[in-house]
């Protein structure tokens, strides 16, 4: 098993070594040249402002590295494998990891609190933190620990609380702590984001000590913060828990069903009806177990139901009392709305109408000068000699119907003037439209 097990950590470590390496080459296109890579590869020397060029360039890389694998806890032996080159990695690499530490880019997991823990023992770990007694003051004890990316650990962060908001429909929710480590991708994972919920109010752990300790987080999936824990919030997370221990005693029982089946019809096949007989009792012992979990389990989710149905309606009715509270602030009643948004849908009628009468215009306008230009091409055949000023002059008279009709457009959306009274600029609009139209086509008549 144990050699299996090795087996298929080097297959998934060549996997991630050639997706880093194709990664790399599309993200610096002239990572393969041998005269650059010498010059990246080298250690920092000089004063600062010699080598920040090359700094920079490294910090990014590892955060876009990190970011493709999905990961946000790293070790500096994982770095340089990232970066090897047959045996050859960058010198600097170390360094760069030590002035990320500084600037804060990089957060020591030895100093990630416990939100498990005792509320002691989380001040005493910010203490030390604030006090940079937990900073590593040479290379080699770098090499030792693991770190946290904070910048990718609030991207993951969000992802955990996104994966929960699409299967919730209420500001919190309460899951068990396996839940939580399946959804942020192991146990180291799920403390750095509880640990980072917990700092942005965002999260609080729960424990229930009972025969068998539960463990569960409550997480804001809103904009606010959570206030704090409920006695209800504990029985949740209690129906929580004995909704996947009936769920998991459900897979027993199924597999312990399918193996009686397996052993009974290989016994009738031998001809031994004693031991068949036998392995049919077991089958019926766990379909009457499995109906009994059944049943228990389904009395579970319908209280769960029904608390999140009240806690929805709870939600929905703060909403309306706020908004009916705000109304009354304001000092507005019903009806004034209900005008305000008829008034509003008449406008937006009466817009989309002089929209249509100037798309009509405009239209009329370039067919007006398709049949001028062709008239004018016919003109050039017969005479030497043709005026230009003609077709200038009619862009210029369509150009300023055009704009004229715009700002007339921009000056109803402004104005609040009743339906009746839009009706009328409109009428006087069109036919003014259609007077210019018709003074300019006797003058193009006149011109030619």
């Amino acid at each position: 098993m144990g050699k299996i097990q090795e087996m298929e950590d080097d297959v998934t470590g060549e996997e991630e070594e050639e997706s880093i390496m194709e990664y790399l080459r599309k993200q610096v296109p002239d990572w393969d040249d041998e005269v650059k890579c010498t010059a990246r590869f080298k250690a920092f020397s000089g004063q600062r402002t010699d080598w920040e060029p090359l700094y920079v360039f490294w910090r990014d890389l590892i955060l876009n590295v990190a970011r493709h694998l999905h990961i946000f806890i790293i070790r500096p032996s994982q770095v340089n494998v990232w970066f090897d080159r047959g045996g050859l990695v960058p010198l600097c690499l170390d360094q760069v990891l030590l002035e990320m530490y500084a600037a804060g880019e990089l957060l020591r997991n030895v100093g990630v609190a416990d939100p498990a823990s005792g509320w002691v023992s989380q001040i005493f770990r910010r203490v030390v933190n604030l006090g940079g007694l937990l900073r590593p003051s040479t290379q080699e004890n770098l090499a030792e620990d693991y770190y946290i990316i904070p910048v990718l650990l609030k991207e993951k962060a969000l992802q955990v609380v996104q994966a929960l908001s699409e299967s919730h429909w209420t500001a919190s929710c309460v899951i068990t702590w396996r839940k939580f480590q399946e959804i942020s991708g192991g146990l180291k994972k799920a403390h750095a984001v509880l640990n980072h919920l917990c700092e942005h109010g965002k999260a609080k752990y729960l424990v229930i000590n009972k025969k068998d300790q539960m463990e569960g987080v409550k997480v804001s999936l809103s904009a606010r913060a959570l206030s704090g824990t409920t006695s209800l919030d504990l029985d949740v997370l209690h129906l929580i828990w004995t909704v996947e221990k009936l769920e998991h005693q459900l897979n027993v029982i199924d597999q312990r069903w399918k193996r009686s089946r397996a052993s009974a019809l290989a016994s009738l096949k031998l001809g031994n009806k004693q031991v068949a007989l036998k392995c049919a009792r077991e089958m019926k012992l766990a379909s009457l177990s499995r109906e009994k979990c059944t049943a228990l389990l389904n009395r579970v989710e319908e209280v769960l139901a029904v608390i999140a149905d009240a806690e929805a309606s709870k939600e929905v009715a703060e909403a309306i009392r706020i908004g009916t509270q705000a109304i009354k602030e304001n000092g507005i009643n019903y009806d004034e709305v209900e005008l305000c948004l008829q008034e509003l849908n008449e406008c937006i009628e009466s817009q989309k109408q002089i929209e249509e009468v100037l798309g009509s215009n405009a239209a009329g306008a370039e067919i007006e000068d398709e049949d001028i230009e062709e008239e004018l091409k016919e003109l050039e055949m017969n005479f030497v000699e043709v005026p230009t000023q003609t077709s200038t002059g009619v862009d210029a008279v369509v150009a300023g119907a055009q704009e004229t009709a715009d700002a007339l457009s921009e000056s109803l959306s402004k104005l609040h003037l009743t339906h009746h009274a839009r009706k009328d600029l409109e009428a006087e609009h069109a036919v003014e439209s259609m007077g210019a139209m018709s003074k300019d086509g006797n003058r193009e008549a006149v011109l030619s």
